[in-house]
């Protein structure tokens, strides 16, 4: 059976109706799970395996059966660690059917078929006694129901039905409790992702500021936590302001209550400053002892020998409303604030105790300046990122005149007001313009901009002349950045509504930028490479079937796929010299046939070829590009630095070639990559 599909292109801009098999989406969600890096967690499956063991020993030492109930069982791994250790009986449940599907053959195939009840439902549906899903409640409760977050997948309401309605009173519960740490921070690189800092201009008639209206500044901004590789967060780029300190705990062996509710407790500062940032992670208990412990605790806070990757669990970074200067030594009060799903964060200073009290609002924080809405926090970032602005400022210099009529294609930028304040002479015949998302009103009203500055609401194809007044557009503008671009050539989307608006352009239009090239390196991963590599057996287990049904869905499209990464958080070295593979002319229209490229790109390190990296450089006028991808390759070994406020894309190769000396290397690795300018996609393929 078929099934249409809605979607608007990201490069094109256009609505298109996709005839698709019933099971594209799970085959989407399968092949970019992170099954494989929970199953090549080495550190949570031995620690839960262990916790497992000594839960089903206390149960056989009471005289009892061993009834285990694992929730969210995804590949059966924890009902068969439970079997192995001697479980009387263990009912998995898994609500998403092709998992529980696998799980089933998983089991089989590692012969517990008379131990395992593998349930495909949601466990709040699963129903107890004679003719139900479970003969009896179990008496060891087993899940594996964490985030980032701890709560975000919604582990509390699940452990609440489970202890109302599942399992018995006084069981025993696999992790048995989590813990959440807190520290308190300033960092300018992490404040820079959730407040507008001062745009500096050099412009002819002196120096302009571009500021934040005082609605983005006090808005507390969205609940919802920034979850990042914290291990590779420079230690210079944050400044510690408090020692690490529980926040609250949940013991998963009793009754938990999902309810609203908050915690709160003291810090002391161990240097003044500006506290911005709330830096969190948790660690499990898989026993009551808590000698079986699995943490998140990032590099500063344990010992290196102890660390272990993982990509499923990270480390939160919490923004505080408003930035609070605090004093050494003087006692400040931090309170979270929790709901079912997610946790944030607010700073006082010590006053009354009942006064603080009443001042405790458990309602989640509500973006109230809509910045928050529009930009996400790479965006934030790169719009404060000076030395990116530069290289604008320096480009619309060049073209700019006083009587420019100039059009700007970009979602949420600032090139506008720069624009603006570079050709300040002559205010009336500049016309400006947005299309789709504009920075919110409030933004331009701050800036004294509101009637310097026309937003245009219409598609590019809809643009008429009274739209922009009867002028002809002299230069067009942008980035290019869209809110609906996931992978880099998305951003493409600028030429299609350049090539849009022809008929409003002056014969010698100026377009910025000029054009764009799509970049290639081969790469070494450190880490990233184990969420698409097949497992094979997992703590003794055969696990093949999981491998299978991801090599299966990653290969359900006929061309497999690009995935977008944010590589600063993913260390990597290059293996090849970067590669320029496409150029896309934004002076000329979208050409009507395809662009494609096949080469060979030479290996001169030795490693192993994890896959392909692809990035988009942008040449915004005479020798002045930006990349969005690779910034600079740092050392001999060929470690990687990229551009932090972009996702580049990985293209994981199905089997991976390993050089131990240069001599093995094949010489090259052999790529074609085509551009369809009719659907906006890149097709590639990559022989080794």
């Amino acid at each position: 059976m078929k099934t249409f599909c809605g979607r608007a292109n990201p490069t094109t801009g256009a609505m298109e109706w996709l005839e698709e098999d019933e099971n594209y989406d799970y085959h989407q969600e399968i092949a970019r799970s992170r099954y494989a890096d929970m199953l090549h967690d080495k550190d949570r499956n031995t620690k839960y395996y262990q916790g497992i063991r000594a839960a089903v020993s206390r149960v056989k030492e009471r005289g009892e059966k061993a009834i285990v109930l694992d929730i969210g069982t995804g590949t059966g791994l924890l009902s068969m660690m439970a079997a192995s250790a001697g479980a009387d009986f263990c009912y998995a449940v898994e609500v998403f059917k092709p998992m529980a599907n696998a799980a089933v053959k998983i089991v089989e195939k590692n012969g517990f078929r008379d131990k395992i009840k593998v349930i495909n439902k949601h466990s709040t549906e699963v129903t107890v006694g004679p003719d139900g899903d479970m003969q009896c409640r179990a008496n060891v409760l087993v899940t594996e129901l964490f985030d980032t977050e701890l709560i975000g997948e919604g582990a509390l309401p699940t452990y609440e039905h489970a202890h109302k309605y599942l399992v018995q009173e006084g069981c025993e519960a696999v992790p048995h409790r989590a813990t959440v740490y807190v520290q308190l921070v300033e960092s300018k690189r992490m404040w820079s992702w959730n407040k507008l800092l001062p745009v500096h201009v050099e412009a002819e008639d002196g120096e302009k500021i571009i500021v934040s209206p005082s609605e983005m500044e006090n808005c507390p901004g969205v609940p919802s936590v920034c979850d990042i590789q914290l291990n590779q967060m420079p230690s210079n780029d944050f400044t510690i302001l408090s020692d690490v300190v529980t926040m609250f705990s949940v013991d998963f062996s009793k009754p938990v209550r999902s309810a609203s509710t908050y915690y709160r407790v003291q810090l002391e500062p161990v240097k003044s400053g500006k506290a911005q940032i709330i830096l969190s992670w948790w660690d499990i208990d898989m026993d009551p002892s808590g000698k079986i412990n699995c943490t998140m605790a990032p590099y500063w806070v344990k010992s290196t020998s102890a660390f272990q990757w993982r990509d499923h669990w990270m480390q939160c970074v919490y923004f505080l409303p408003n930035e609070e200067p605090v004093l050494q030594g003087e006692t400040v009060y931090l309170t979270a604030c929790r709901d079912e799903y997610s946790v944030w964060y607010k700073l006082q200073k010590a006053r009354g105790a009942e006064e603080n009290k009443a001042d405790v609002c458990v309602e989640s924080p509500v973006c109230r300046c809509q910045a928050h809405l529009l930009w996400n926090r790479p965006r934030f970032g790169a719009l404060n990122d000076q030395n990116r602005t530069r290289q604008y400022i320096k480009s619309l210099m060049k073209v700019l005149k006083t009587d420019s009529v100039c059009l700007c294609i970009s979602d949420g930028s600032l090139l506008p007001v720069l624009a603006h304040y570079l050709g300040a002479k002559q205010l009336l015949t500049k016309t400006v313009s947005y299309f789709f998302f504009p920075p919110p009103p409030q933004f331009f009203k701050a800036n004294h901009l509101d009637d310097k500055i026309k937003i245009i609401e219409a598609r590019p194809e809809l643009l008429t002349t009274s739209h922009l007044e009867d002028k002809k557009i002299s230069v067009l503008v942008g980035e290019p950045f869209f809110t609906t671009s996931l992978l880099p050539w998305h951003n493409l989307y600028f030429w299609y509504a350049r090539t849009a608006v022809t008929s409003h352009l002056t014969s010698n239009v100026t377009v910025l930028p000029q054009s764009a090239s799509l970049h290639m390196m081969i790469v070494e991963f450190q880490d990233l490479w184990r969420i698409r590599s097949p497992c094979g057996t997992c703590e003794g287990f055969d696990v093949q079937t999981m491998d299978d049904m991801i090599k299966n869905s990653l290969n359900f499209r006929e061309s497999r796929e690009a995935e977008p990464h944010p590589l600063w958080e993913y260390p990597c070295k290059s293996l090849s010299d970067p590669q320029e593979v496409l150029t896309f002319d934004f002076r000329k229209t979208v050409p009507q046939h395809g662009l494609g490229t096949e080469g060979s790109v030479n290996l001169l390190r030795k490693g192993k070829s994890h896959g392909a990296v692809l990035w988009m450089e942008y040449h915004l006028a005479a020798d002045i590009s930006v990349s969005t991808g690779l910034m600079q390759i740092s050392n001999e070994k060929g470690n990687c630095e990229w551009n932090p406020h972009c996702k580049q894309a990985v293209y994981f190769f199905s089997s991976v070639i390993e050089s131990e000396t240069l001599s093995d290397l094949p010489s090259a690795v052999s790529y074609a990559i085509n551009f369809d300018t009719k659907t906006g996609e890149i097709a590639m393929d990559f022989k080794l």
